[in-house]
């Protein structure tokens, strides 16, 4: 089965959740009915802000609220990180809302250390694995994406996803470690990237990128604000994998969480 995802590479509204979920809506009435998944980047309701005591929410609060009626409203998954309080800790959350009112969510478990953040926030001690559509989907948060051993596909996913807000000054690294995912795993890679300017006038230019199995570029969104929609073929996952059975070479290995 084809899916269509929806990739979200959005100028974020400094710390003004309210203003990023108005801007959203204006995006997803937009796409549907032309999708099934749409895809925010890390931090959508706020930009990769250190003051989590003024912006975290909980899971009942607006954002995951909004999440849900948007997601039944368009009839499709919605998914990205945010901020999120949790028995008197903060974590940088991905979630995932189905269109029947299901979640699921990740913990980003690589914090990253040039910054605040494994100060302010707890590290993720597990990794998930989201079906939908008759696809496997595994989420990540930008800096999980330097970590290659946290990404290994056990032959358990088909999509490795990844939503960010990766800096310029290292777009290098994005693109390229966004190809060695997809290749080493043999899956389809997404990373989802904000555009703009953030509150400390660091500047991302997004480099939104769809990946296949082979590296080759699918779709990528460099230096605008843009919403794209692409559509994955689970047939041509599954012929490059019964043509070229790489993953069944995989050293086996057990991550210590």
């Amino acid at each position: 089965m084809d899916i269509r995802i929806s990739i979200f590479q959005v100028e974020l509204l400094w710390e003004n959740p309210e203003a990023n979920r108005k801007m959203l809506s204006n995006y997803l009435s937009d796409i549907a009915p032309e999708s099934d998944a749409a895809i925010f980047p890390e931090m959508f309701t706020s930009g990769f802000t250190m003051n989590a005591g003024k912006l975290a929410e909980r899971m009942d609060g607006k954002s995951i609220q909004w999440m849900l009626e948007e997601a039944a409203k368009h009839k499709m998954a919605l998914a990205g990180s945010l901020i999120i309080e949790e028995n008197g800790n903060y974590y940088n959350r991905f979630v995932w809302v189905y269109p029947d009112g299901r979640l699921i969510y990740y913990d980003k478990r690589h914090l990253f250390s040039l910054s605040e953040e494994p100060r302010v926030f707890t590290p993720g001690k597990k990794r998930e694995i989201i079906e939908y559509l008759g696809w496997t989907i595994f989420p990540q948060v930008c800096y999980d994406l330097r970590f290659p051993v946290w990404a290994r596909n056990d032959n358990n996913y088909d999509i490795y996803l990844n939503v960010a807000n990766w800096p310029v000054m290292r777009s290098v690294a994005w693109n390229v470690l966004l190809q060695a995912r997809a290749i080493e795993n043999q899956a389809f890679a997404i990373g989802v990237n904000r555009f703009g300017k953030d509150g400390h006038e660091i500047y991302h230019a997004g480099d939104s990128s769809v990946i296949d199995p082979l590296g080759k570029v699918v779709l990528k969104i460099s230096d605008k604000e843009n919403v794209k929609t692409v559509t994955l073929k689970k047939e041509k996952l599954n012929e490059i994998r019964r043509k070229l059975p790489f993953l069944n070479d995989r050293d086996n290995f057990k991550i210590q969480y």
